[in-house]
């Protein structure tokens, strides 16, 4: 017995037409136009939660390093190679390259900090300049 299908058990399949695939297209972009700004704003969101939490783990490193030294590093790259004290026990970063914030800039690193703080560890935001509001805004360790 032959498993193939003789021409009168076989389905006539039409393709379709012009306003079939038209409509398909519409319908798609009317989802995207819905979907795709809330999509991009939680992109933001969550760069700048990766970010605090970058910033969180640096200001324990260098916590961490005050304790062993007596002082603060002079510049981030002292959490990884030791600047040459026989009191260093680090690297105080489990990564072996500094990480950056949630827009791939380097932090920007002040010792003293402002407002009376010991250190301060920043990130400039989206813009990449100081100052700024909502994801442009600056964010501090210490905020």
């Amino acid at each position: 017995m032959s498993t193939r299908t003789t021409p009168s058990r076989r389905r006539h399949c039409r393709p379709f037409t012009l306003i079939e695939i038209m409509i398909v297209v519409v319908i798609i972009g009317m989802l995207a136009a819905l979907v795709g700004p809330n999509i991009i704003g939680n992109l933001d969101k969550t760069k700048v939660k990766s970010t605090k939490a970058q910033l969180i783990n640096l200001k324990n490193a260098v916590q961490q390093f005050y304790m062993d030294m007596s002082s603060y590093p002079a510049r981030l790259d002292d959490l990884l190679v030791n600047p040459g004290n026989d009191k260093w026990d680090g690297p105080y970063l489990e990564a072996k390259n500094l990480p950056k914030d949630g827009w791939n800039n380097d932090f920007q690193y002040a010792c003293p900090g402002q407002d009376n703080m010991p250190f301060d560890i920043t990130s400039l935001g989206a813009d990449k300049s100081s100052g700024g509001a909502g994801y442009n805004e600056d964010i501090s360790c210490w905020n």
